[in-house]
């Protein structure tokens, strides 16, 4: 278990926590989440020590360890993997060194034998000499195959150092396990066996993530960080946003009866926890909701975007034909060729490849920014291109303009009334719209390039990883937003819930074209991928 007393943090002016009391206790993973900006990493760091708050305290169970999923992937890099996992149980970790270093001695003397005896107690009580099979039965498991335990961390490529680090985080079953962002740069694969490890795992987890599916499968808890306050709520993600918008309806309507509000809050809970028995902590979540009176569930205070793509034009039955298409960049690599496809009018279409960069080679030739090398493609006449790029920096590179003269460069109707209409829907309301444009927040940047693709009312929307520097909130509406849009979806994205939910066809792109066109949920292509790769 891990608590704190009255912590309080600010910078400047500004207060990030005041006052918190909180409580985390074993068996349950809590999931912290909270605006942009509202301190989630920060609140995590308090709880490590990595930051020290300026009233209050974090207190441990004394015996108990606590284990932090490292974020710099260099830091290590001189150190082999197996002993880069081992090194996350500290102490363990430094009996092994000086225990090695007693025996190393040319004079090895009866104080150094006392002290030998003494950490080879404490090495056997902390099951030390389990420890290397367990750390390399977990790098397996990881698909960081034997051949490279003993290599340097500097060898290994990005997405493998991701996973060692995770290793490290959870070896050698820590009291408390605090997760920031776990699923970054993760396959799905991956991520299903951290929530199956997480699911099994008895002690106490908080977590941060924007990964929304990953929330809802392991979180028992939602910590909400709101106003400078944390409060806890049972049930996963989907629960507590659920809850939360149907409370905020319930207080917007003033003519409903206390008794009406609560048979709906009550029927609510009801039926979130018999769905709730899919998940492999069912029982005990079901038990929590089950608890749960209505009284306990109230509206957040957090702001929504609004997010709503209605097309100008209805889309006609010719979309998109792509023949032979090939790009080689400007290194001389060929990143596709002999590339066909054509897409029709209810097509919502995600892309897969091995490289990210890809798929944005892809977009930025079908949205004319870029040439393609061989091959050709045409859009349909009746069809109406929106892009958001995964790069969008090109766009905010004026630093004189306000965000209303920013985007009145892309709208024909040039009245400020009606410009600030489409801001506003985007949390840019009276001074936050005269923002110069260049000093945005990566987040507040691609909320401006929604009002932007909001106002083109484009029936064909191509978007380049549009959940990147986006809140959960931002995410949930936008998943909402493109369930509904009536018109044509080309997109690449990494929020697996957004992609199951919205995608109907999904197209995974090798260098000599088309490796898989599979129709259906983004989670049956997955399964099948997985298939096709079990034999090997």
């Amino acid at each position: 278990m891990i608590s704190t007393s009255n912590v309080s943090l600010r910078f400047g002016k500004r207060i990030l926590f005041e006052e918190v009391n909180i409580k985390f206790t074993p068996g349950n993973c809590y999931g912290l989440i909270g605006a942009n900006g509202a301190g989630k990493s920060t609140f995590l760091k308090i709880l490590s020590g990595e930051i020290e708050a300026q009233t209050g305290d974090v207190s441990l169970q004394p015996g108990q360890r606590l284990a932090v999923l490292k974020q710099n992937q260099f830091a290590f890099d001189e150190f082999p993997v197996l002993e880069t996992v081992l090194m996350g149980h500290e102490r363990l970790y430094a009996i092994m060194k000086e225990k090695d270093a007693i025996y190393a001695k040319a004079d090895f003397s009866e104080e150094d034998g006392n002290r030998a005896a003494e950490l080879e107690a404490e090495f056997a009580e902390l099951e030390g000499w389990n420890a290397e099979s367990d750390a390399a039965t977990m790098l397996s498991e990881l698909d960081i195959h034997e051949n490279l335990h003993h290599k340097l961390m500097k060898d290994l490529d990005g997405s493998q150092k991701v996973k060692v680090l995770l290793a490290q985080a959870l070896f050698g079953n820590p009291d408390v396990l605090l997760l920031d962002e776990p699923t970054n740069n993760l396959d799905i694969k991956t991520v299903r066996w951290l929530i199956n490890f997480l699911a099994d795992f008895r002690n106490t987890v908080v977590v941060v993530s924007h990964d929304r599916y990953f929330l809802d499968e392991v979180c028992t808890h939602i910590a909400d960080i709101d106003f400078g306050k944390i409060q806890i709520y049972p049930g996963n993600y989907t629960f507590w946003y659920e809850s939360s918008q149907l409370a905020l309806r319930q207080r917007a309507d003033q003519n409903k009866k206390m008794d009406e509000k609560r048979k709906e809050l009550e029927e609510f809970i009801r039926r979130f926890s018999a769905n709730v028995a899919k998940s492999k902590q069912a029982t005990a979540r079901q038990k929590m909701l089950e608890k749960l009176t209505p009284e306990e569930i109230r509206p957040s205070n957090r702001k929504y975007p609004y997010i709503y793509f209605k097309p100008e034009r209805e889309i006609g039955d010719q979309v998109l034909s792509v023949r032979n298409l090939g790009y080689c960049n400007q290194e001389g690599e060929w990143l596709f060729r002999n590339l066909t496809f054509s897409i029709e009018r209810d097509h919502k279409v995600g892309f897969e490849s091995e490289s990210s960069t890809v798929s944005t080679a892809l977009f930025q030739i079908l949205s004319g920014e870029l040439p393609a090398t061989e091959g050709e493609f045409k859009w349909g006449v009746t069809t109406s291109l929106g892009y958001l790029p995964n790069d969008n920096s090109k766009y905010f590179k004026d630093a004189g303009l306000n965000l209303v003269d920013w985007l009145r460069q892309y709208s024909v109707e040039k009245d400020e009334s009606y410009i600030r209409g489409f801001l506003g829907r985007m949390l840019f309301s009276g001074e936050e719209a005269l923002k110069k444009s260049n000093v945005l927040s990566g987040g507040e940047k691609m909320r401006c390039m929604f009002s932007k693709l909001i106002l083109e009312a484009p029936n064909v929307l191509i978007l380049d990883e549009p959940t990147d520097h986006l809140d959960l909130e931002s995410i949930t509406v936008l998943n909402t937003a493109l369930s509904d849009f009536k018109g044509v979806v080309l997109m690449k994205n990494r929020d697996y819930q957004l992609n199951n939910t919205v995608l109907n066809r999904t197209l995974e792109i090798g260098t000599k074209g088309v490796k898989t066109d599979k129709l259906g949920q983004y989670e049956e292509f997955i399964k099948a991928r997985e298939e096709k790769k079990e034999p090997a």
